[in-house]
């Protein structure tokens, strides 16, 4: 069995598991599980002195953490979020709470963010100061697994890249109980993995996070670089050096 195919049988495991348990709403497979508990898992998140010392977060677009993006927007805190399958040349909404025409918990939503939000490109980027993601599965040593589509990887590797992210910047995922998981998962060279996660009942800190150095050209499908303009852009930019 290839490494895809091991990661997708967790996916598949993971889905099943949180529809037969109702953990989550049904039609949960392919995506990031909007898991019951979500506003849960960001109040235990809040209480974080990493949380509560973050000035900037960068966070996904998926439903799951709406929650965490509504919180931090409401506690002042400054909001980048992805555009959802990084589709815009420019793949950040910067979401400034002091600016905002609409209350936090509307900005958070992933379709009012795109109309409020300023639209992004890295380099115009200040530094976050904590990362939150999405996850289908994580163990507790941090490994995870996306839905399969490798955004947030690309997410983190083009911040990387950018000099915005180092080993001091913390990095969380906020999930359900069910998804967290006791065996090995499989990586490749492009995963990352986080530091912390959060579940509506616990808090688990993982040792020796994995930080991939970049962007790993080589890696990504040439389809996968032509429908994300970030990528597609940064690829010319290095052939016409």
């Amino acid at each position: 069995m290839t490494v895809d195919e091991k990661k997708r049988a967790v996916r598949e495991h993971v889905w099943a598991r949180l529809e037969e348990h109702r953990a989550a709403p049904a039609g949960v497979h392919g995506r990031i599980p909007a898991f019951f508990g979500a506003d849960e898992a960001a109040d235990r998140l809040a209480e974080l002195p990493e949380w509560q010392s973050a000035k900037i977060v960068k966070a996904v677009p998926d439903t799951a953490q709406q929650p965490v993006r509504a919180r931090a927007l409401g506690e002042g805190k400054l909001v980048y979020m992805a555009v959802p399958k990084l589709a815009e040349p420019k793949p950040f909404y910067l979401l400034d709470p002091d600016t905002l025409p609409v209350s936090p918990a509307e900005a958070a939503d992933k379709g009012a963010a795109a109309k409020v939000g300023q639209a992004v490109d890295v380099d115009s980027m200040r530094p976050p100061d904590l990362i939150v993601c999405g996850s289908v599965a994580v163990n507790r040593r941090g490994v995870r697994l996306g839905k399969g589509a490798g955004y947030s990887d690309i997410e983190v590797a083009l911040l990387q890249e950018a000099g915005l992210i180092g080993p001091e910047t913390t990095i969380v995922t906020t999930v359900h109980d069910l998804q967290v998981i006791d065996d090995d998962l499989p990586e490749t060279r492009h995963d990352f993995s986080v530091d912390i996660i959060v579940t509506p009942t616990t808090v688990i800190r993982c040792d020796e996070p994995r930080r991939p150095s970049g962007l790993l050209w080589d890696d990504l499908p040439a389809e996968k670089i032509a429908a994300i303009p970030a990528l597609a852009a940064r690829l010319r930019q290095q052939s016409n050096a």
